[in-house]
């Protein structure tokens, strides 16, 4: 159902570095950058995640109650994930911990990437 998401950053530099290394630990690489915009994920025929200044030329800002939700494998994934976007400059929006969904294994945490996005990494595993 969803081809891709895209956030918009005001310093292209900057956030796909912290993409490139976060995208790494998820398994995800870059499948198209054209200077402006660029996509991560394993194919150009799957989800994919990007980023990319607005259109516009306009600065790029928040979505109050917008979140991309990343699939991690395990809790440990989840956990290292949360790490990474931590040590790539990332803040804490809730750490890794089991969210209590009733019926599921929901364990999950969240951050904000470099331009204020906030992002989670989950997973039902129930490890």
């Amino acid at each position: 159902m969803i081809g891709y998401t895209t956030l918009g950053t005001n310093d292209l530099q900057k956030s796909s570095a912290f993409y490139d290394a976060l995208m790494a630990e998820l398994g995800a690489k870059r499948i198209m950058d054209d200077g402006n915009f660029i996509v991560w994920g394993s194919s150009l025929d799957k989800p994919g995640f990007s980023i990319t200044a607005p259109f516009d030329g306009k600065t790029a800002t928040v979505g109050n109650g917008t979140m991309i939700a990343l699939t991690g494998e395990s809790n440990a994934h989840v956990d290292a994930v949360y790490k990474k976007a931590l040590e790539l400059g990332a803040t804490c929006e809730g750490g890794p911990g089991d969210r209590g969904v009733p019926g599921m294994n929901f364990y999950a945490a969240y951050f904000r990437d470099l331009d204020g996005n906030k992002l989670n990494c989950f997973c039902t595993t129930g490890e």
